[in-house]
């Protein structure tokens, strides 16, 4: 079957779009990651994979063997960052009543403060770096984001 003009001009529009993104959301989301890390480590010395804990837990992931999954790395890794955010009070364990096996993962008030903390750094580090945009470049930005998500979650 041959095409028509128009459907070589967006066969043509896709993989431009496709190399785009490929130059695009790698390395910024690196670059982002780096910026977190650097945070994290720097000015509240706990490392990546325990920010990523303290993270997952706000979010309602609550035991060790959830962690994991999400996380796709082994139970032994989880609980080793977990142990480090118990040892610096931002995560408590709590022993389920009615089924010791299941240990129940929750965040301190200092552990919600320091990832409270994190994110106001990263949200103005961003800020800055998108402080010269003017409201057409930012919309432009916020559609083709939301539009790209809805995609590739169909």
């Amino acid at each position: 079957k041959k095409m028509n003009s128009n459907q070589i001009d967006t066969k043509l529009h896709q993989q431009h779009l496709i190399e785009v993104f490929w130059e695009t959301i790698p390395s910024t989301w690196n670059h982002v990651r780096r910026h977190i890390r650097s945070t994290a480590s720097e000015k509240f010395d706990i490392t990546v994979e325990q920010f990523y804990v303290l993270r997952h837990v706000k979010k309602g992931v609550k035991t060790v063997s959830e962690l994991a999954e999400v996380k796709h790395i082994s139970r032994s890794a989880v609980s080793q960052a977990v142990d480090g955010l118990v040892c610096k009070n931002l995560l408590t364990r709590r022993q389920d009543e009615e089924d010791r096996r299941y240990i129940w993962l929750e965040m301190t008030e200092e552990g919600e403060g320091l990832l409270n903390k994190i994110f106001k750094i990263n949200q103005e580090w961003i800020l800055k770096k998108i402080e010269n945009l003017n409201s057409e470049d930012i919309k432009m930005i916020i559609t083709g984001l939301q539009t790209l998500k809805r995609v590739l979650n169909e």
